[in-house]
């Protein structure tokens, strides 16, 4: 960054660094990927679906960014996570920042009628991948000068709403996962981990979960993606916290001594 001006590296915070996307094809992940990428991250976009991901690409281009590295894959694939982390370690050295996206609604039914199969695809992409993610990409963000990790959560985490048991019992646990990471590594790292809880926002799965709802009085994913970035930054501090984009307000969580 020494060749930049002043302005320059003000606008592009994140110069120099590498920033891994889950879920990036779509909505909110999109979104923080071209984010990401206009505050000069090389983005590693992660996603299924190959064509998506290459419209992401020239999306990335066109807004004046790097190329972006494109990882079609199912986030269920832990053994494909476990490759990705060898991988990143060949080509880059280490990882600056992992964003947590990747989700699904999973059924909205009675616990007693959801279906086995549904609970544990729900439970292994909202739950299980981000655990093998961070057992992939943690010693690669510690040995970054000032890692960050962003995992989203949901207000539903913290209710009992009916009907939404797989997916609020899968964002419950996200969270006690990364505040348990957080705790694991707050004194022997410069690694940050943090939460963001988008509520109500212009989404493909907000509209499934709400289909007569208008979707233009919601906030949009690029709004909520300028939260995520913020979190994504070398000079944030905080650490175990949620940041709760509806009332814009950081909620602090005892650490475990």
């Amino acid at each position: 960054m020494s060749d930049l001006s002043a302005a320059e590296a003000a606008a592009r915070p994140l110069d120099g660094r590498i920033a891994l996307v889950t879920g990036a094809t779509r909505g909110i992940g999109r979104a923080t990927a071209l984010a990401l990428s206009a505050a000069g991250a090389h983005v590693v976009a992660v996603g299924r679906t190959s064509g998506a991901l290459e419209e992401l690409d020239d999306a990335i281009l066109a807004a004046g960014g790097a190329t972006a590295t494109l990882v079609p894959l199912d986030i269920k694939d832990g053994e494909g996570i476990d490759r990705l982390g060898g991988a990143l370690f060949e080509r880059f050295g280490r990882l600056d920042v992992f964003v947590g996206n990747a989700g699904v609604l999973g059924p909205l039914t009675p616990l007693a009628q959801v279906e086995p199969k549904e609970w544990n695809d729900t439970l292994a992409v909202n739950l299980t991948a981000n655990w093998r993610l961070i057992r992939s990409l943690d010693p690669l963000l510690r040995l970054s000068t000032a890692g960050r990790a962003v995992l989203v959560s949901s207000g539903a985490a913290h209710k009992a709403r009916p009907f939404w048991g797989a997916y609020a019992v899968t964002k419950a646990a996200v969270e006690v996962l990364a505040r348990t990471w957080a705790a694991e590594v707050e004194n022997i790292s410069s690694l940050k981990v943090n939460l963001i809880n988008p509520g109500p926002v212009r989404t493909r799965m907000r509209a499934k979960a709400f289909p007569g709802e208008d979707p233009e009085t919601l906030p949009s994913p690029d709004d909520v993606a300028q939260a995520i970035l913020a979190l994504c930054l070398p000079g944030v501090q905080e650490t175990g916290q949620l940041y709760d984009f509806p009332t814009r307000r950081l909620r602090g969580f005892m650490m475990p001594s």
